[in-house]
């Protein structure tokens, strides 16, 4: 008597790796987006953490430390820090995080981040920020979405 072999047949397998598409080409874009929302947490917190040190410090000072200066702290940056000098509109300085350039973030509708001594926070468009914030369009359908936590 033999015993017949089990095995897979191309369509079991064919069956198999077509749900497995569905089931990635469903969660991957999800996943994308949860990982683009830690990062910008990320830049919001330290944001935050600068301008902390920065009022806590006094007079101006010219550069951020490092460790304030990037998004994440340690690591890899995805947001670098700059801290611009103040005028009569923004209360005394102004601190933006701009995407890194070679950075997952760089294409991010949300751009750079700004905060300023008066609490005032916006965005600015993607590649619109140089070496002082700018008056470009944001492309997202609401800024106030690029600051929300949940």
């Amino acid at each position: 008597m033999q015993r017949s072999e089990r095995a897979f047949t191309l369509l079991e397998l064919v069956v198999a790796l077509a749900a497995v598409a569905i089931v990635a080409a469903f969660a991957l874009p999800g996943w994308r987006n949860q990982v683009a929302r830690g990062h910008r947490i990320d830049a919001v917190a330290a944001l935050y953490r600068a301008a902390q040190f920065v009022e806590a410090q006094g007079p101006l000072p010219a550069l951020l430390p490092a460790g304030m200066d990037q998004a994440p702290p340690a690591g890899a940056a995805v947001y670098r820090l700059k801290l611009l000098a103040g005028d009569e509109m923004n209360g005394g300085y102004t601190i933006v995080a701009a995407p890194a350039e070679t950075g997952p973030m760089r294409d991010d509708p949300c751009g750079a981040f700004t905060l300023d001594a008066n609490g005032t926070r916006s965005n600015q468009a993607p590649g619109a920020y140089a070496a002082a914030p700018v008056t470009a369009p944001v492309t997202v359908p609401n800024p106030r979405d690029c600051w929300r936590d949940r």
